[in-house]
């Protein structure tokens, strides 16, 4: 294990010196249960859930976290992921296989490709390298999770800048908080991106703290605000995608963060 791994994340200086922010701190027990709990939440726990293609999307979801690979040519909506994972590797010094090292884009061209190919030595090479790489993927989310506040307080409206810091690091200095606000970014991502939208409205971090109360337990209302913002998004969606067989499951992931 590397110096980094060996560190606690904390959320750069620079943050708190232009948004009047304190310090986040992660300790490697934190993320290393956090990671455990995103691999539950993502994959069931299991190997051969690190490998995954959703019915009526148009991506590869691979590793703890889902991350997200498109095959050549092909972009939608959702923000590719899976590239930066495999950066971010590399920068701490971690090899993949050499076909994954060159590779430009998701190998497998759609969903038919991947399933047919699922039990193969490449496939089989992939799961075992992301099961050896657990620990790097849940630093991966928690360095997501750093970035994250920047993001979201240039992209929000001066007036309401106070506000989503201010929940952002309510729910961060709660019990629990840092699992929820970990797990919710990596979930539905920042709510930066304009082309993550349905009819003009958002679904990520940034709308969560938006929609939040300030008033009482805020992990619960963390997840009551979530819970809100994604059922929003299965109304405005488009109803080909079929959207509303997803929120069941995910309702349960958030009921997690409040147990």
């Amino acid at each position: 294990m590397n110096a980094f791994a060996h560190c606690a994340f904390i959320l750069p200086v620079f943050v708190a010196a232009a948004f009047g922010a304190s310090e986040l701190r992660i300790s490697d027990a934190e993320a290393a249960d956090i990671g455990r709990r995103i691999w539950r939440n993502e994959c069931a726990g299991t190997r051969d859930g690190l490998t995954s293609w959703n019915k009526g999307e148009d991506f590869a979801s691979l590793g703890i976290g889902h991350f997200i690979w498109y095959p050549p040519g092909r972009r939608g909506p959702f923000k590719e992921s899976f590239p930066a994972l495999l950066d971010f590797l590399a920068s701490r010094g971690v090899k993949p296989p050499a076909w994954l090292a060159s590779a430009r884009a998701c190998p497998w061209k759609n969903r038919a490709a991947f399933e047919a190919d699922f039990r193969s030595p490449k496939m089989e090479e992939l799961r075992a390298f992301l099961v050896a790489t657990v620990a790097h993927q849940a630093r991966f989310a928690a360095l997501r999770l750093e970035m994250a506040l920047p993001q979201m307080l240039a992209a929000a409206p001066a007036s309401e800048r106070n506000r989503i810091r201010d929940n952002f690091y309510r729910v961060a200095q709660a019990p629990g908080g840092l699992y929820a606000l970990m797990d919710y970014v990596n979930f539905k991502g920042e709510g930066v991106s304009p082309a993550e939208r349905y009819g003009g409205k958002g679904w990520g971090l940034l709308q969560v703290l938006e929609m939040m109360s300030d008033k009482g337990d805020p992990v619960a209302a963390f997840a009551d605000a979530a819970d809100r913002a994604l059922t929003r998004r299965v109304k405005l969606s488009p109803p080909e995608r079929g959207e509303k067989k997803w929120l069941p499951g995910w309702r349960n992931r958030l009921a997690t963060y409040v147990r």
